[in-house]
């Protein structure tokens, strides 16, 4: 649950990268930072708040000088809240003066950790990035790839890396693909990002995708790549029910056109007879709700005004701030709900303590009844792959049945798209996607991760 951007042959590098990260704020909202090589020595400047408060003086960028910058913004998955962690993390060791950026999850974190400092490494920070660094560090090698090869053949998880190490440019994609990394061009310069919609922001034309299990090196030589693990295809699906832009193209598809399709299933599977209107908990449900509605010919309304100025609630780390924020961001549009029989689409229920809020909210406005369709299957399982799903207990589904759902959030009726509606709705085979946190049935076995934003 992190963006991260690079810049490659710019002079405009860190101003390009900011720019890259406003793009992908919706990302990460709890830190920001931008690294550069200016061909000496790396500049950093990183810090908690959004990416418009971390760089609100022009004066940084002149600090950040260099044709070449990573940026991160960050909501911790793993490693504490604190400054410490916020990426880029920058380490020199030997001649090599090394930035990264990670957006993703490793789980073998335990005994990775008895083993380096079994051979003498001493920790910085609580981030899981850093396992990585130091793992390079200790391997064998005579370039830098092949220490970061060896390196990244000894952790399981989830990642996708950008990484400076002197006057090159390193991107690496796990060999699941779990999170969106592409690559774009931008005159001579290469350009790196978590989703299509920066590039769209800088002006750059979209390449490719990095490939699961692939690693790209940029430098004053080139470009070439590194295929060095088989891919095994295994994308999250949920990067396309919540969590991606819908203005994104990841894993090879529009966010919006897999969005409507989930919307045209979900109407399909589970209508609601004369209903009135349809209108979506916005933003990310959006364009699942207009589906629901073309498909159900129904129509489609802005039931609820969302404050744009107040971050995405379920990314926020702390829950008393994820309760007030309900009522700051959102207002329900009393003239067009009331005496109405509505239909609510949202992208998925985690907690449901912020659809229950909602409901209460939108009661206030004398609906004659409410109907919730979600454009996701239950989620009972937590992710260990870079998604800020709480532990089993914390989730509103595994405790509870979807009537004993429909009984707490107080409604008329509320249904789930299925996961054969979900993978449906999906441009690429079933098999090449992970939907662990609706089936449980996880890629590799997790035998060691303990689900804590605490110290290993």
């Amino acid at each position: 649950m992190c963006g991260i951007a690079g810049i490659f042959g710019s002079e405009e590098a860190s101003n390009l990268v900011y720019l890259c990260l406003y793009a992908l704020q919706h990302r990460g909202q709890e830190g920001a930072g931008i690294t550069s090589y200016d061909g000496k020595r790396l500049k950093i400047i990183k810090d908690f708040g959004l990416v418009s408060e971390v760089f609100s003086e022009r004066k940084k960028f002149n600090y950040l000088r260099g044709e070449i910058a990573i940026g991160h913004v960050r909501y911790s998955t793993h490693g504490e809240s604190s400054f410490i962690n916020i990426q880029p993390l920058t380490f020199s060791y030997k001649n090599y003066h090394i930035a990264i950026s990670h957006n993703g999850n490793l789980i073998n974190l335990k005994s990775l950790k008895r083993e380096l400092e079994d051979r003498g490494a001493i920790f910085q920070t609580t981030s899981d990035t850093e396992f990585i660094v130091h793992l390079m560090a200790q391997s064998k090698g005579d370039i830098i790839e092949e220490r970061l090869i060896n390196a990244l053949r000894k952790v399981e998880g989830a990642y996708s890396l950008l990484i400076m190490v002197n006057d090159k440019l390193i991107a690496v994609r796990d060999k699941y693909g779990f999170r969106p990394l592409c690559m774009g061009k931008l005159g001579n310069a290469v350009v790196f990002a978590s989703e299509t919609c920066a590039l769209d922001l800088i002006g750059a034309e979209y390449e490719r995708d990095v490939n699961p299990g692939e690693m790209i090196i940029v430098d004053k030589s080139g470009l070439r790549s590194i295929q060095f693990e088989e891919p095994r295809p295994h994308y999250c699906i949920f990067e396309y029910v919540y969590f991606s832009r819908p203005d994104s193209r990841i894993f090879g598809e529009y966010v919006d056109k897999t969005r409507r399709k989930l919307g045209k299933n979900l109407a399909i599977e589970s209508p609601v007879d004369d209903a009135d209107i349809v209108f979506s908990i916005p933003d990310s449900s959006n364009t699942t709700a207009l589906g629901y509605a073309q498909k159900a010919n129904l129509q489609y309304e802005i039931g609820l005004i969302r404050n744009h100025y107040v971050g995405r609630t379920f990314i926020h780390p702390q829950q008393m701030i994820r309760d007030f924020s309900v009522k700051v961001k959102f207002n329900p549009i009393g003239g067009v709900i009331k005496g109405k029989k509505v239909v609510i689409v949202d992208d998925s229920i985690v907690r449901g303590t912020t659809l229950r809020k909602l409901v209460n909210l939108i009661k206030k406005e004398e609906p004659k009844e409410i109907h919730i369709r979600i454009g996701s299957p239950p989620i009972r399982y937590p992710c260990y792959y870079g998604m800020d799903f709480p532990s089993q207990n914390e989730l509103i589904a595994y405790k509870r049945s979807i009537s004993e759902i429909k009984e707490y959030l107080d409604v008329d009726s509320l249904e789930y798209l299925s996961v054969e509606g979900l993978l449906k709705s999906m441009s690429l085979p079933p098999e090449q996607f992970c939907t662990a946190c609706f089936t449980g049935k996880y890629i590799e076995p997790i035998r060691e991760y303990k689900r804590s934003k605490e110290e290993i």
